[in-house]
């Protein structure tokens, strides 16, 4: 996806949505939850490719925001059938968010499950949505409350000013999985600047790659600012123990991210795995 065309697009949908522009009818089912932004952003995401909403497609999240600048969601498509061929794209976004996309992940070479942090503006639908190979969006959701200002207040690290100290500053681990697969989760820190607080500028880690001991592929995502602050980000990549990840990223300001991370060598995790990018 050309994150400038995507951030015309979503201008549009605002457009749209606000009766400037008569939108052009498409085929989307009706929301079931009824946000008065399902089908501007429908239109900017899916464009013409069927759409469906699946429970199947399972998005886990509190449902109260406790913490609306640090708000745990995990993806989790694993349980589709496997008669629909492998997913190509998963979606994290807020409808009601400034910035309504938070990432957008690829599972190249990974199970199709994604878990992070997001920022929350105010009361709003949380979705996560995933494209077949075939085309076909599969949609999963609910409403979430929030006190709001998530996306408007400045990064904890901002007010204390000491975000340059630690700026770039990685962790990360990983552990093997009982379905041939391993977890992996990593931390930056990274102020995650919305550009919605007076005299900071967007600023925001754009790109993470994670790739395979032999160099292939594992997965790749955008990541928005929509992001939390200090960002954690749980994948699950098809690893053994003993496999060294190596982890690529880049933010706004051109700044590069890398490290290593080792699957650990020790008795495999459950195959089911709690939902948050805690």
């Amino acid at each position: 996806m050309n994150r400038r065309k995507t951030l015309t697009a979503m201008a549009m949908s605002c457009l749209l949505a606000a009766g400037s522009i008569a939108p052009a009818r498409a085929p989307y089912p009706a929301d079931p939850l009824h946000s008065p932004m399902w089908t501007a952003h429908a239109q900017t995401i899916f464009g013409d490719d069927p759409v469906r909403f699946d429970p199947r497609v399972k998005v886990s999240y509190p449902e109260i925001a406790e913490n609306q600048r640090s708000f745990p969601v995990a993806l989790d498509a694993r349980g589709l059938d496997a008669g629909l061929g492998p997913v190509r794209r998963m979606l994290i976004l807020a409808d009601l968010n400034p910035i309504p996309i938070a990432i957008d992940y690829r599972p190249d070479g990974a199970e199709p499950y994604v878990a992070t942090r997001i920022k929350l503006d105010q009361r709003t639908p949380v979705r996560g949505a995933v494209q077949l190979a075939n085309g076909q969006w599969l949609v999963s959701g609910g409403w979430v409350d929030a006190a709001g200002g998530g996306c408007s207040a400045p990064p904890v690290s901002r007010v204390k000013g000491d975000w340059a100290q630690h700026l770039g500053e990685m962790r990360g681990e990983a552990w093997p999985m009982a379905d041939g697969a391993s977890r992996l989760r990593v931390t930056f820190r990274h102020p995650m600047d919305t550009g919605f607080v007076a005299n900071i500028p967007t600023y925001h880690i754009e790109q993470m790659r994670v790739t395979g001991p032999d160099g292939r592929l594992l997965g790749e995502m955008e990541i928005w600012a929509a992001v939390a602050e200090d960002p954690a980000i749980t994948l699950m990549p098809r690893a053994h123990p003993g496999d060294t990840l190596s982890i690529a990223a880049r933010d706004t300001n051109g700044r590069a991210y890398l490290a290593k991370v080792t699957v650990a060598r020790q008795s495999p995790l459950p195959a089911t795995t709690g939902a948050t990018g805690r």
